[in-house]
């Protein structure tokens, strides 16, 4: 008989935004707030639906807990961004589901059978999980509530490493030169990380000799 209660669930995982200006996202919460950056994923061609390139990016809030945002390249603003009451975050008519979708709430759980626990609720409920998904560091369940808003339930697969840490950097340090640029993409993003990495690697080697002495 299992002894875990009823109520599994560890905290948030992270609550997850869609942005049109990386940039000034970046500065908003990394320099000014300085919530550090932890992770990112760069797409391509991913999702049920025919997905844009995207980037998607977190930042450690403290607590275990992080905020998430997606760029979407190619992605035109609706609506007036300006306008508090009336911004695109209302999201228009016509606005594509995988942007409504990146709005979503990801609450944390310790364990694979405490993951498939909620797996079981759910699919006996009347809101089953519509897709179970391996990411490059967690296992996530996801289904919508009964307002329409996405809910995800994740599980860490394993931790994340400096090495990671130190690759999110680089990813958001490209994504801002290229999202203030002309026409940015994934590719645009990719390419001038290799060049941010390939400038930086004779100050790592430094560092990294300094350290081992």
């Amino acid at each position: 008989m299992s002894t875990k209660p009823e109520h599994r669930v560890q905290g948030v995982d992270h609550a997850a935004f869609p942005t049109f200006d990386p940039a000034a996202t970046v500065r908003f919460y990394r320099d000014v707030l300085r919530f550090p950056v932890v992770h990112s994923i760069c797409a391509a061609g991913w999702g049920p639906e025919k997905h844009p390139d995207f980037i998607h990016f977190f930042f450690d809030i403290g607590g275990g807990d992080r905020i998430a945002f997606f760029y979407y390249f190619g992605l035109e603003q609706t609506g007036d961004a300006d306008a508090p009451g009336d911004s695109w975050a209302r999201l228009p008519e016509g606005t594509p589901q995988y942007f409504v979708n990146s709005r979503h709430l990801a609450i944390h759980v310790a364990d694979e059978d405490d993951l498939l626990e909620y797996r079981r609720r759910l699919d006996e409920s009347n809101w089953p999980v519509e897709m179970q998904v391996m990411h490059e560091t967690i296992e996530s369940i996801y289904t919508h509530d009964p307002n329409g808003y996405m809910v995800e339930i994740t599980r860490a697969l394993r931790a994340v490493t400096p090495q990671e840490d130190l690759d999110a950097e680089l990813t958001i340090d490209a994504l801002i030169e290229v999202a203030e640029g002309d026409s940015p993409s994934l590719e645009k993003l990719l390419t001038r990380k290799a060049e941010l990495i390939v400038q930086r690697a004779a100050q790592w080697a430094a560092d990294h000799e300094a350290a081992t002495r």
